[in-house]
Parts: structure tokens; C-alpha cells; sequence
């Protein structure tokens, strides 16, 4: 038989068996078979696990030592070796004991613990391998069964970090290091973190330097760094980064509490900053001291590196804050402004944010869920305080940040999502895409609590002034709500009462609706009352603000997000596309290329020169080639509406009293580098 037979007998052998099976049971099965099924048991779920143990508050009862050796950079790879103490009850028993990798992480908002890049996890004890298992639901658990009479466990791990960012966040190169404790260590389950403690040391490359918030405890042994021992929260809060090339600047003021600028770059020449530069710098510390009237730090670390290899950071802690900027960033100090607020956002949050926490974004450990309703005050009103403080110090100019509220203005005056979506459910958003790139941000919204806060924040802070015949602002809330306890980095919570009876205790007003209509309510509009009542108006003019340009030149994009719509970055890719603007309505989506613009190739200046040319009611549409992957394909925009960008327009004299500098000259102490 032919290959070809033998398929065709088999279709014909097939088909009379069904044939059969429907004479036999013209309306479904057979009865012999129904009854079979009838028989079967349905499926049950299987019980889930036992939970890992719920954190209690009460002391771990030894010390934890944790050497990270982060001298492999070629592989990218940091090594670990932690040796943990054991309870009484576990050296007495055994049994199973259960060690947590870090997920939740404060600042981040979100599980966004590396667990991906943990390897080679080996427990010994006594020179004796101990197996350990994953736990199935919660797989940054470790469950290892103790042998009875074990006193401590001998653990060692990689953190295999990204070699490339197409992996993530690139925390090593050949010339500097980020060391996150968060990333680097294991810790027991069962108790409150704040009751664990830890006796940190590092390695580092032979002849760098480093800055972090910890302390070392005694001479420098080599590359070897031994720390102070600390709690498992303030080693968490406490990142370090090293470096090859790094200066350290002292902005400490006439309080005598250490605060260090704590640079690292790819390049020496990059580390060339002048004495103004570093008197922004220590304005700064001043300007805040000024405004919170109180510090919740003993000692605090800017940690700043200047870099485009290292992947880019702005992350807050009690005592420090870990920041990226562009190699320019004192190199070419007229040119890089748009990105000179980061400093000011991540000092303030040692005051918003870490002393003063919304209380469901705090947690017992670092694997607890937690929830970010009070984002738009944590992260609002510190991308408030962060530009105010950035014009008061003088590290941007007040042209220069009211270009930049503008821009804000602008962009979530238009955001289109507003009209879906409330802004308290974007504080969900850590949690939901964890700053995933999305196809249309415009209309999903995103983690638009921080700047629309900010919008809030300059809405309360002139209806105050307003209200009280400017004998009042929200420096006066900043000072009454942040500086209490001077001196403490006790986390204090609040919730949207406090926050309410606070705002009143300042100037009376019904500011739960107030607060409420802007956070809880769909509006069609961004809260731009605050420029009203300082007697500005956002308008748009045919030229780019400096800010704007200043922007676009950082992060390498050409805007065009206020006329066609869309915003141009690399190579001519779309970064991104505005729904409901021009180029949406004409279905062209981000991530497309840009090929030519009426039959001639991409060129910015050209496309520029071609909206302005078709301004005229009777313009020809505008031409785009676009190349989606290997397609290519034409759309045509008819637009008349020229070159759109924002400004602020009108008497800035409000603004300019919100942004001066407050209280005195900045301090006289002697300061040396």
C-alpha cells in the first residue's frame, strides 16, 4: 500500500467511527461512555502550603555577618557569604527555618526584588551541605530543615547583575559599582526587620573609593571595608557606591551634622566641578534645613554618579540617596539643568517618605505587600518641594523651573487617560506594571501621582497664600508636618486625615473636599488653579522653552508632542504617540521608525520647517514613512496648527515669591573638600 492509500484508508476508517458513534448516540455519546464520565470525581484544589512565618516584633538574638566581594566586574557578578546565628529554639529542636530574599522595597513601591538574579545558593553547616526548598507560593522564601544541635548556618550566593541593559538595570561596570543591600542579602523570617542585625563588609577593586551612609567600624584592612553593625532596616536604607574616579565634597552646615556630595563618574575630567557649582550644592542642604526646620539624619550621603554606563537611578533613603546624571553634569552646567531637581526630590524624601510615611506603605519586613494610596502626597509634594528647593538653592534658575512646570502643565492638562481614570488608582500602578514601557501612556496613565501631585501641591500652596493674605504657605505645612521630633529617623505614619487636619492647622478651609475633588474624582482638567492664582497662564508659542531643551538633549528626543503629537528619539524611532492627537487619529503608534517626511529622509530641523509650512488653512497633509518592523507604510496628517510648545505667560511675581530662595544668605561655615 502507498503511503498515500494507507492515509486515505485511515480518514475513511475514522470517519465510519464516527459515523457509528452518532447512530449510536445521535445526541452526544454513548451511554456506556456518559456513564464512565458521570462516574469520574471532579478535580479539588490542593490546600496551599503553610505561610511563611508572620513577622513578629521581638529581637533576632544574634548578629548576621554578610561579606559582598564586588571585585568581578568583568562578569558582572557580586558574591556573598552570610553567616547567621541561630534562635535557641531552632539549635535545640531543629527543624525548619526560613530565610527571605528582599521584594518589597521602600521607594521602589512595588515587589520589585532582583530574586531573578539570585544564583548558586549553598547552606552549610558544620562543613556539611544543608539542602533548602523553595517555597512554591512565596519563591523568595528559602525553607531549610536544621539539623538539631546546628548554631549557625554558613550561606553563600551570586547576584548575577545584568551584563547589558537589555537584562536590566546595569549595577557594575569597569570603573564603578552599586552595591543594593536589598539585592545582596538573605534574612530570617519571623521577625520584624528593624530587630535583625546585621555586621556588613565589602570588597572592593583595588584602589577605589566609595560613599554610602554606613560607617566603617575601624581601619580600612586593604580592599576589605568592615561596617558598624546596624539593623536590617538601616542596612537596607544604607546602599553604597564605589568607584575608580570619585571626589567627596563637604556641604555641611553651621550644625555641624555631616552631609557629603559623594560623586563617581566614568571619566576624571567628568568630576571637575567648580566652587559655585558645590555652593548650589550646599544651598541646598541649607534651603531645605530652612524649610522642614528640622533634619532626620545624623549624617546624610548624596551618592551621585555620572555616568552613561551604570544604569540610571534616583532612588531616596533615610540617610542618602542614590543618583545618576549625565557625564555633563558639571562638564557642561548650562546645558544640563533639566536633570539638577533629582537631588533636591531624593533629600526631601528623607523628610517625606522615610521619616513621614503614608501608613500603608509601611511594613513589619521587606516581603509584606504594600499599598500607595498616600503616593500623591510621598511622591507629589516631594516633586514639589524637589523643583521649589532646586531654584531656591540655585542649582536651576526660577525661568528655568517655571519652563519646567509649563511642560508639566502641558502634558497633564492633556493627558487623555484623565477622562477613565482617577489619579488616586495610578498609585496602583507600581504594582501593576512596575514602569513597564506601555504602548499608549497617554490614555492608561501611568505613575501620574508624581507630577499632577505636584500640580496639587502648587494648588494648595497658593490657595494657602491666598487664603491667609500671604502670612501663610506650605512652608508652613512642610515644617509643622515633617519636622516634628528633630533629629528622629523613627519612621512617623499618616493617613488622608492627617494629612487633612494638618493642612488646617496651617489655614482653616475645607481641604478634605479640596484634596478629594483633585485626588479621588475623574476631572477633565489638570489642577492648574495654582497658576491662576500667581498670575500666570499656560500658553504655547512656535519656540522651545530652554527647559524643554534642555530635556530633550538628555534624554535624546526631538518633541513634537503639542503639535503632531508624537516625540522622536534614536535613529528615528517614535518614542512616544499622544492618544487622540494627530498622529493617533492617523494610526501611527510608538516604536515605529521614521523614515522620510514627504518623500525626503527624517531630519528634525526638516520636519520643523514642514509644520510650520503647512500652517496655511490650505497646507498640503503631512507625508510620514514609517517602517514597523519589516513594513513600510505611508500616512498622510492634515494639521495646520504650526509648532506647539508650552510657557508660562503673564506676571511671574507669584511664582518668583514661591521660588526665592527663604530665611537668610546661605551659611558661612568654613567648608572644605
Amino acid at each position: 500500500m502507498s503511503l498515500r492509500t494507507h492515509f486515505l484508508s485511515s480518514a475513511m476508517r475514522v470517519c465510519a467511527g464516527m459515523l457509528i458513534m452518532a447512530a449510536v448516540a445521535p445526541h452526544g455519546l454513548s451511554k456506556a461512555y456518559a456513564a464512565d464520565a458521570s462516574a469520574q470525581s471532579q478535580p479539588e484544589p490542593l490546600p496551599l502550603p503553610p505561610s511563611v512565618p508572620t513577622p513578629q516584633d521581638v529581637p533576632y538574638g544574634g548578629t548576621i555577618s554578610l561579606k559582598v566581594n564586588a571585585t568581578d566586574l568583568p562578569r558582572h557578578i557580586l558574591s556573598m557569604q552570610e553567616t547567621i546565628p541561630l534562635p535557641a529554639n531552632v539549635v535545640e529542636k531543629g527543624g525548619n527555618f526560613t530565610l527571605l530574599y528582599p521584594m518589597w522595597l521602600p521607594g521602589n513601591h512595588s515587589p520589585t526584588g532582583t530574586i531573578d538574579q539570585l544564583g548558586g545558593l549553598k547552606i552549610q553547616a558544620g562543613g556539611k551541605q544543608i539542602p533548602w526548598v523553595r517555597d512554591t507560593v512565596s519563591v523568595s522564601a528559602f525553607h531549610v530543615q536544621v539539623p538539631k544541635g546546628t548554631h549557625q548556618l554558613e550561606v553563600s550566593y551570586q547576584l548575577l547583575t545584568p551584563v547589558s541593559p537589555k537584562e536590566g538595570r546595569v549595577v557594575m561596570t569597569d570603573v564603578m559599582v552599586n552595591v543594593q543591600w536589598s539585592a545582596v542579602s538573605l534574612y530570617p523570617a519571623g521577625y520584624f526587620t528593624r530587630q535583625i542585625q546585621f555586621k556588613p563588609q565589602v570588597v572592593f577593586p583595588a584602589g577605589w573609593s566609595y560613599g554610602t551612609a554606613l560607617r566603617a567600624d575601624g581601619a580600612q584592612s586593604g580592599n576589605t571595608i568592615t561596617f558598624k553593625p546596624v539593623s536590617f532596616n538601616v542596612l537596607e536604607d544604607s546602599p553604597i557606591f564605589s568607584g575608580k574616579y570619585f571626589r567627596k565634597f563637604d556641604l555641611t552646615q553651621d550644625d555641624k551634622v555631616p552631609v557629603t556630595l559623594n560623586v563617581m563618574a566614568d571619566r576624571p575630567e567628568d568630576l571637575a566641578a567648580t566652587d559655585e557649582q558645590i555652593k548650589a550644592h550646599r544651598e541646598l542642604v541649607h534651603q531645605a534645613n530652612l524649610l522642614f526646620g528640622s533634619h532626620h539624619y545624623d549624617h546624610y550621603d548624596f551618592l551621585l554618579a555620572l555616568t552613561d554606563k551604570l544604569g540610571g537611578i534616583g532612588l531616596e533613603h533615610h540617610q542618602s540617596s542614590e543618583n545618576s546624571g549625565p557625564r555633563g553634569y558639571f562638564t557642561h552646567w548650562d546645558k544640563t539643568f533639566a536633570a539638577r531637581d533629582l537631588l533636591a526630590h531624593e533629600f526631601t524624601h528623607s523628610w517625606n517618605g522615610k521619616y513621614r510615611r503614608p501608613a500603608d506603605l509601611w511594613a513589619a519586613n521587606f516581603n509584606t505587600p504594600q499599598r500607595g494610596s498616600g503616593l500623591w502626597v510621598y511622591e507629589g509634594q516631594t516633586q514639589y518641594w524637589g523643583y521649589v528647593l532646586a531654584a531656591r538653592a540655585g542649582l536651576m534658575t526660577a525661568p528655568q523651573v517655571e519652563d519646567a512646570l509649563a511642560e508639566v502643565a502641558a502634558v497633564y492638562d492633556g493627558r487623555q487617560g484623565r477622562t477613565w481614570r482617577p489619579l488616586i488608582d495610578t498609585t496602583n500602578d507600581p504594582i501593576i506594571s512596575q514602569r513597564a514601557p506601555q504602548s499608549w501612556r497617554s490614555w492608561s496613565r501611568s505613575e501620574d501621582y508624581y507630577s499632577e501631585g505636584q500640580l496639587i501641591w502648587l494648588d494648595v500652596d497658593t490657595l494657602i497664600r491666598k487664603l491667609s493674605d500671604n502670612k501663610k504657605s506650605l512652608n508652613d505645612f512642610a515644617s509643622t508636618f515633617f519636622g516634628t521630633h528633630n533629629g528622629s529617623f523613627v519612621t512617623s505614619t499618616y493617613q488622608f486625615d492627617d494629612v487633612v487636619q494638618a493642612l488646617n492647622a496651617v489655614q482653616p478651609y475645607d481641604w478634605a473636599t479640596f484634596l478629594h475633588q483633585r485626588v479621588y474624582d475623574i476631572r477633565d482638567h489638570a489642577p492648574l488653579d495654582g497658576f491662576m492664582r500667581t498670575g500666570t497662564r499656560l500658553v504655547f508659542t512656535e519656540k522651545p522653552s530652554d527647559y524643554i531643551t534642555s530635556y530633550s538633549t538628555l534624554r535624546h528626543v526631538t518633541d513634537f508632542l503639542f503639535s503632531l503629537g508624537f516625540s522622536v528619539g534614536k535613529k528615528g524611532v517614535l518614542a512616544e504617540v499622544l492618544w487622540g492627537s494627530p498622529a493617533w487619529q492617523a494610526g501611527v503608534t510608538r516604536d515605529q521608525e521614521l523614515v522620510a517626511v514627504n518623500g525626503q529622509a527624517y531630519d528634525a530641523d526638516d520636519l520643523k520647517d514642514v509644520i510650520t509650512a503647512a500652517k496655511s488653512k490650505d497646507g498640503a497633509p503631512i507625508s510620514l514613512l514609517l517602517r514597523d518592523g519589516d513594513s513600510f507604510h505611508t500616512v498622510s496628517i492634515t494639521y495646520h496648527g504650526g509648532l506647539r510648545y508650552p510657557h508660562l505667560d503673564g506676571k511671574m511675581d507669584g511664582l518668583a515669591a514661591i521660588l526665592a530662595p527663604v530665611g537668610g544668605q546661605p551659611s558661612a561655615a568654613d567648608h572644605k573638600e
